[in-house]
C-alpha cells in the first residue's frame, strides 16, 4: 500500500484497544505512516511498522518523536484502567490525567492535526440513570479512573474552545476482543470468559449473574475510531466524549450464548470489589449523538460476537498446539 500524507503517532499501541488499532490504521494508511509507541517492548508490533519506546508522561520525548515523525494526528490510549486503577489511585490520576495533558498541549504547540483520546463508561456513577444513558447526564464517577476520564473529558473540551484543537473522543464500553489480553477493566470477564470457556469448559465469574453492562466487540470500536477521526470538523457537535453503544448483555446471558457453542460449559459467580464499581455503570448507552453527527452504526450483535470470538480463540490454540507438535528443523 501506498503511503499517504497522514503521520499517526499511537501511544499505548501495546494495550488492548492499541494493538488491533495499530494493525488497522496500518492497512488502511500504510505501515511507515504509523508510529506505534508504548513504555516497553511489544515484538508483534515491530512486524508491520515502525515502533519506539515512550512513557506518555515524558513530555519532552513526546514532542520529539511527534516532531522528528512529522506527525499529523495522535492517538493518546495510555490509562490505568477501572480496577487497576483502585488499586493504585493516585498513580492511576498522575498517568491518565498528565497523559492527556501532555498530548493536548503537543497537539496545540506543534500544530498537529488532530487528537484522539478515548473516555468511557465510567465517567458515569451511581446517580446517572441506568437505562438508555443520555449524552448529556448526570456524571458522578466514583472510580479514579471515572474522575480521571471526567476531567479529561472538560479538559478536552477546554481545549477545543479556548485553543482550537481538534480532539476527539469516544465513551467506550466495555470492549471485547481475542487478540490481546485484558488490561485491568472491570469489564474483562466479557473477555476470560471465552478463554475459560474453550479451555477448562467453566469460568468463575467475578460479577454477579444478572449485572447487565454495555459491551462492544472490539471490530465495532475499531471502525467506530477510525470513523469518528475521519468524520468531517465541522459535523461534529460533541467535544467532551461522545457516547458509544454496542450490546448490553449480563454474565448469565453471555454464558448462555457460549453454551450454544459448548453445551457442557458450565458458570459460577464470586463477586469481588469490582461489582460495586459495576453497580454504579449504566445498563445501556444512548448514542443517538453519534448516530446523528457521524453515521455510527454497529454491526456486531450479540450472536456474532460469541461465534466470532470462539471462532478465534480455538483457531489461536491449534495453531499453537500444532507448533508445539511439529519437529524441530533439521
Amino acid at each position: 500500500m501506498a503511503e499517504t500524507r497522514e503521520k499517526i503517532l499511537i501511544i499505548g499501541a501495546g494495550g488492548q484497544i492499541g494493538t488491533e488499532l495499530t494493525i488497522a490504521l496500518r492497512d488502511s494508511f500504510g505501515g511507515g505512516s504509523v508510529l506505534a509507541t508504548d513504555i516497553r517492548e511489544f515484538p508483534t508490533l515491530d512486524d508491520s511498522g515502525p515502533f519506539e519506546i515512550l512513557n506518555v508522561m515524558d513530555r519532552d520525548r513526546l514532542y520529539q518523536l511527534a516532531k522528528d515523525f512529522n506527525t499529523t494526528q495522535i492517538y493518546n490510549l495510555a490509562a490505568l484502567l477501572s480496577a487497576a486503577g483502585e488499586k493504585k489511585p493516585k498513580d492511576a490520576w498522575e498517568l491518565n490525567m498528565a497523559g492527556l495533558l501532555n498530548s493536548l498541549d503537543a497537539v496545540r504547540d506543534l500544530k498537529i492535526g488532530k487528537l484522539f483520546w478515548p473516555s468511557s463508561i465510567a465517567v458515569f456513577g451511581p446517580n446517572t440513570p441506568r437505562d438508555h444513558t443520555p449524552q448529556q447526564s448526570i456524571m458522578d464517577p466514583n472510580t479514579v479512573y471515572g474522575i480521571s476520564k471526567l476531567a479529561g473529558e472538560r479538559w478536552c473540551e477546554y481545549y477545543h474552545k479556548h485553543y482550537g484543537v481538534d480532539v476527539r473522543s469516544l465513551r467506550y464500553p466495555g470492549l471485547i476482543g481475542y487478540k490481546s489480553q485484558p488490561g485491568g477493566g472491570t469489564t474483562d470477564y466479557a473477555v476470560d470468559i471465552f478463554h475459560h470457556a474453550v479451555k477448562w469448559g467453566k469460568y468463575t465469574c467475578f460479577l454477579k449473574e444478572d449485572t447487565a453492562l454495555p459491551m462492544m466487540y472490539m471490530a465495532d470500536a475499531i471502525r467506530a475510531t477510525i470513523s469518528l477521526m475521519g468524520a468531517q470538523s465541522e459535523k461534529l457537535t460533541v467535544r467532551s466524549s461522545y457516547n458509544l453503544a454496542g450490546i448490553s448483555f449480563d454474565p448469565c446471558t453471555l454464558a448462555e450464548e457460549i453454551k450454544k457453542h459448548h453445551p457442557s460449559f458450565d458458570i459460577s459467580y464470586i463477586p469481588d470489589f469490582r461489582q460495586n464499581i459495576a453497580d454504579s455503570w449504566p445498563n445501556s448507552i444512548d448514542d443517538s449523538a453519534a448516530r446523528l453527527d457521524w453515521g455510527w452504526e454497529i454491526e456486531y450483535d450479540l450472536k456474532r460476537m460469541v461465534a466470532d470470538m470462539l471462532y478465534h480463540i480455538r483457531k489461536t490454540r491449534q495453531e499453537a498446539e500444532n507448533q508445539k507438535s511439529s519437529p524441530p528443523p533439521s
